[in-house]
């Protein structure tokens, strides 16, 4: 059999374009998630806002002024500032990028003022003091920045968003195959040198059932639909 590593990408498209080659939902037999990659939303040093509150405040105070650094269209980076926009009610200027690597750069150079930026990426360099971290994307605190509070802890109640990352057979595989992979997949989570090793590029195991991660994958379509 062939399997699919997926991520949330496949839950987004079908809410960014009209006109798809497959179908997310009934093309794929979900099996189980791996884990979410949380991202955490960064600053340039030079801008004033040191909470989420007060870079929403300033924001507001000056509309469409702010920019922010992607990764790319439709990468989870973008998706989180755009939730952020969402929520906060507030206008930011989209820069996208081809890769976080050079929307680092560029936020570290201030030519650009925010961005959301996966954990592993970002910690290096906010321990060295070129960004400002105010808050981690996922419901939880990171265990690699546990003093840095969620979005939802710092004021906007509600806001969750995280790369993710899934195994998916092809649709009608049997059952039995799709249990016994499961079982595997989610045994493997378990063992240490594996959560070691996603732990160090920023990825915290989960280990799902097949019906979570259909869930995850369907409640994200309605999620991300609201949010474009």
């Amino acid at each position: 059999y062939t399997l699919l590593l997926a991520s949330q990408t496949n839950a987004i498209s079908a809410t960014l374009y009209t006109k798809l080659s497959f179908n997310p939902i009934d093309d794929f037999v979900p099996l189980s998630l791996i884990g979410r990659e949380p991202g955490v939303l960064v600053v340039h040093p030079s801008v004033a806002a040191k909470s989420v509150q007060e870079l929403i405040a300033l924001a507001k105070a000056k509309p469409g002024t702010l920019t922010y650094a992607s990764a790319g269209n439709g990468t989870s980076l973008h998706l989180a500032a755009e939730l952020l926009q969402s929520m906060a009610q507030v206008e930011l200027v989209h820069i996208p990028y081809k890769g976080s690597g050079p929307a680092e750069v560029d936020l570290m150079s201030g030519q650009v003022e925010i961005i959301f930026d996966p954990i592993a990426s970002a910690l290096p360099h906010v321990k060295a003091g070129k960004m400002r971290a105010l808050a981690i994307t996922t419901a939880k605190r990171s265990k690699l920045l546990p003093s840095l509070p969620t979005m939802a802890e710092a004021g906007l109640a509600g806001y969750e968003s995280a790369a993710w990352f899934g195994f998916f057979a092809p649709a009608k595989t049997p059952s039995a195959i799709v249990d016994r992979l499961n079982k595997e997949i989610v045994a493997i989570l378990k063992q240490k040198d594996i959560q070691e090793k996603l732990t160090a590029v920023g990825v915290e195991t989960i280990g799902t059932s097949a019906k979570e991660l259909d869930t995850l994958m369907r409640s994200d379509m309605v999620k991300w639909e609201k949010v474009f």
